[in-house]
């Protein structure tokens, strides 16, 4: 059941880093704004306040309980993070989140589960450096021409491209074995992966270009639960 439900996109934010900077600037293309677990501290610091908290609520503090009385929602499982918690938590045609790469590494990992576990959602994570989708079933991007453009498979994947330096068709991706990473554009890309297992990953710059065609492609079927 849905805790936070917009037409909107969402900005959700999660407890590691969080660069005001990029936290405005997410607000600009994803104005509606949640929380998972500890995330909320930064909302807090930066005067903003979310539709809701959401998370196990082991790393949110004093302070913040005391400022999102009301807007906080416990799961308190521990079979699944926070920003599963989140996640699954909020309906919208997509989310963008912060907060979940970067920090720790294991933590950063888990995120990156997060994405294939929930592969029929439009979520994208924006770091620092780098922003990271899990690849829908097709998806088409305008950028520049020699943006670096990484492929990283999560499980045994194939991906149909063009408009990349090195051709991917016929390969067979796999954690233990062939990787795509620091592949470059040359033209139009056109991706279309075999399976909901397969990350791209982009220069951070990218966001405003990459965001709308996520959006719009179309997305893998929902697991049975």
């Amino acid at each position: 059941m849905a805790i936070v439900q917009t037409s909107k996109y969402v900005t959700l934010v999660g407890g590691g880093p969080v660069d005001p900077a990029a936290l405005h600037r997410s607000l600009r293309l994803a104005p509606a704004l949640a929380a998972a677990d500890g995330g909320a501290a930064p909302l807090r610091q930066a005067d903003l306040r979310p539709l809701a908290v959401i998370g196990d609520m082991d790393s949110l503090g004093a302070a913040e309980r005391a400022a999102f009385e009301g807007l906080l929602h416990h799961i308190p499982e521990q079979e699944t993070t926070d920003f599963d918690k989140a996640l699954r938590s909020v309906a919208a045609p997509l989310v963008l989140g912060l907060g979940f790469l970067g920090g720790r590494l294991d933590h950063e990992l888990a995120a990156l589960t997060v994405l294939a576990r929930h592969a029929h959602r439009a979520c994208l994570l924006l770091g620092a450096e780098s922003l990271v989708f899990l690849c829908p079933p097709q998806i088409a991007l305008d950028l520049p021409e020699g943006t670096p453009l990484s492929l990283y498979p999560l499980a045994p994947v194939g991906c149909e491209s063009s408009g990349l330096r090195w051709p991917t068709a016929g390969l067979t991706f796999a954690p233990d074995g062939q990787v795509g990473t620091s592949n470059a554009v040359t033209g139009p890309v056109r991706l279309a992966p075999t399976g909901p297992s397969m990350l791209v990953m982009l220069p951070e710059s990218l966001l405003e270009r990459v965001l709308p065609a996520l959006a719009a492609a179309p997305r893998w079927p929902a697991r049975a639960q």
